[in-house]
């Protein structure tokens, strides 16, 4: 569909891409002007340097102006503190007259001394001198494909493995280290005797009136099940009520 356009159109609508409408089923225009299909782009070389075998054949350089040549072409710099101090000799306060006198006074600073570095010249080379790290040898494939280099390895590590025994067997063992007075005191602690109920002095030569176990054994065997009774017990005794979940 052709879009109408109301009034007059001019040239200069269709090179204005906010005036441009787009078409149906088309990109919108930029605006720009292309030339024909026969225009060919880019740009015409006119130097004829030899193509690809006289670039593989010659080899050649740009020449490089040497640092002597620039830096006598070169002007050296212009001397502002001499001529401020032959101003101020001269009579001159004033910037205005500083700046006159510059004008009409030109002195420069003197060129720096020149200074040779004293480099070796580089080595000459061979001319049949072949640059690079040589190709390491390929590895053979049958030994890949047979577990050579596991094998090998396990071997030296049984070799190891076994130098470290003889190592463990030959080294020297230690004697026995004597004993000192700090380790005879640390074994023989003495055992801590717990004191004695206390009791009156008249009931201390009494024994007990009743005794109700047959011997000492019947006497530790119930005192053990009441510990372990105690257990499941209320109150510091152990002698409550048992404890429910």
């Amino acid at each position: 569909m052709q879009v109408s356009h109301v009034g007059v159109v001019r040239e200069s609508m269709l090179a204005n891409p906010l005036l441009i409408r787009p078409v149906l089923g088309k990109t919108k225009s930029n605006g720009l002007a292309f030339p024909g299909p026969d225009f060919v782009y880019g740009t015409v070389t006119t130097t004829q340097d030899g193509g690809v075998s006289e670039a593989l054949s010659n080899w050649r350089a740009h020449s490089v102006p040497t640092s002597g040549c620039s830096s006598q072409s070169r002007r050296p710099e212009k001397d502002f503190v001499a001529m401020n101090r032959e101003g101020v000799k001269s009579g001159l306060v004033t910037a205005k007259e500083h700046y006159q006198y510059r004008a009409t006074q030109d002195r420069r600073r003197a060129a720096p001394a020149r200074v040779r570095s004293h480099v070796p010249a580089p080595p000459r080379i061979p001319p049949d001198t072949t640059f690079g790290i040589s190709t390491r040898p390929s590895t053979p494939i049958h030994e890949l494909l047979e577990h050579k280099y596991a094998q090998l390895w396990l071997q030296e590590q049984k070799v190891k493995e076994k130098a470290r025994e003889e190592d463990k067997l030959n080294k020297p063992k230690l004697g026995r280290i004597p004993e000192t007075r700090t380790t005879l005191l640390r074994k023989s602690r003495p055992v801590p005797e717990s004191a004695p109920l206390w009791k009156l002095p008249r009931f201390q030569q009494i024994g007990p009136a009743l005794d109700t176990f047959r011997d000492p054994h019947a006497r530790k065997k119930a005192f053990s099940a009441h510990l372990s009774d105690s257990v499941a017990r209320r109150g510091q005794l152990g002698q409550g009520t048992y404890t429910m979940g």
